[in-house]
């Protein structure tokens, strides 16, 4: 890719705002620049006899979990797409030097019932999700964040700007390395049916509340698949009879129709009122970021969408309002109190 590492996540000490798949606009995922990241499919997780599988078991059976995640992982590959393993592995110098077991809960419950402990069969993957000669391996992850081992160099040595999560746990691991994944300006998928969780709340918050609002969509291992297929190259059009989805996943409608863009209004894309709706939507045609076969996948959930000003055709006047000001034009970015760093800067220069 075009973009130095320091395009990517800002200066040195500095949190630049960013989106990677800027200039892909119209495509779901280009094979080239989407890879597949694993979390945790290992035995203690996975298998019947596992340290955390009483925990699990109830949400992994009832997803298929293991056999989504196989899809899942067979899928990419078969495709020409990374498939990235995320496990974890605990040492005693994690514990006995680093007292890991005091830094959370959740390190707190991994110690207790010794769960991931580097070398053992819990920590080893899962007989069906076992890594292969071109898939990658990353360091383990010491808590909940694998964004926090080398997955992000992973990620620039492979060019990618598209990230498709899916293994364990929902509200956890899962959650956490997409929320810092979408921070650093990736393309956040989640696949809800190759994820599971410590039981059906946690796995419903995660996958109805939380994933929609960081990633731009949550949609199921087949969905992912035929999306793939149909990103090679192509525009992401739409056409009227179109099932438009929310990025929860919901059903919002059924595209009318689709109206090109002119000098009073930007493009978009019209749901009739329904059952759930009772004004039209008119959609902006680049809330569309996903395309699954006959469906496509808007990034606001289902939850909000009546909360959007979307009852009237977008203006171009209405868009430029909603970019706000140049940087340039801007005095005080808070207008009672510049931000700390600015102050000490200043003092610096005194």
């Amino acid at each position: 890719m075009s973009r130095t590492d320091t395009d990517r996540q800002g200066g040195e000490g500095e949190s630049r705002a960013t989106y990677l798949p800027k200039e892909e606009a119209g495509i779901s995922f280009p094979p080239e620049r989407t890879a597949l990241l694993v979390i945790d499919p290992v035995n203690d997780f996975l298998s019947e006899g596992g340290a955390g599988w009483e925990f699990v078991k109830t949400t992994v059976e009832k997803n298929d979990v293991i056999g989504n995640l196989k899809r899942a992982i067979e899928g990419a590959r078969g495709r020409g797409i990374p498939v990235l393993f995320g496990p974890m592995a605990y040492t005693e110098e994690d514990y006995a030097d680093e007292q890991l077991q005091r830094k959370s809960g959740i390190n707190r419950l991994m110690f207790e019932t010794k769960m991931f402990l580097a070398g053992s069969w819990g920590a080893d993957f899962h007989p069906d999700l076992q890594p292969q000669e071109g898939d990658t391996v990353l360091l383990p992850h010491k808590s909940i964040d694998v964004f926090e081992t080398d997955l992000p160099e992973h990620l620039r040595r492979l060019g990618v700007t598209h990230l498709v999560i899916a293994g364990m746990t929902a509200n956890l691991c899962c959650e956490s390395t997409g929320r810092h994944a979408m921070e650093a300006g990736f393309d956040v998928t989640f696949l809800s049916d190759a994820i599971g969780a410590a039981g059906i709340p946690a796995y419903e918050a995660s996958i109805r509340v939380n994933y929609p609002l960081v990633a731009n969509a949550v949609i199921s291992v087949d969905e992912f698949l035929t999306a793939v297929d149909a990103s090679t190259g192509s525009p992401l059009d739409v056409h009227p009879g179109d099932t438009v989805r929310g990025s929860d996943h919901g059903e919002i409608g059924t595209v009318d129709k689709v109206v090109e863009a002119t000098e009073e209004h930007e493009a978009y894309l019209l749901v009739p009122r329904g059952m759930i709706f009772k004004t039209d939507t008119y959609v902006p045609l680049d809330a569309v970021v996903k395309r699954a076969g006959k469906d496509v996948f808007i990034n606001i959930p289902k939850l909000v969408v009546g909360e959007m000003p979307w009852t009237e055709p977008p203006s171009r006047a209405e868009r430029r309002a909603k970019l706000g000001p140049r940087a340039a034009e801007v005095d005080k970015l808070y207008r009672s109190k510049s931000p700390s760093v600015h102050a000490r800067s200043a003092r610096g220069a005194s």
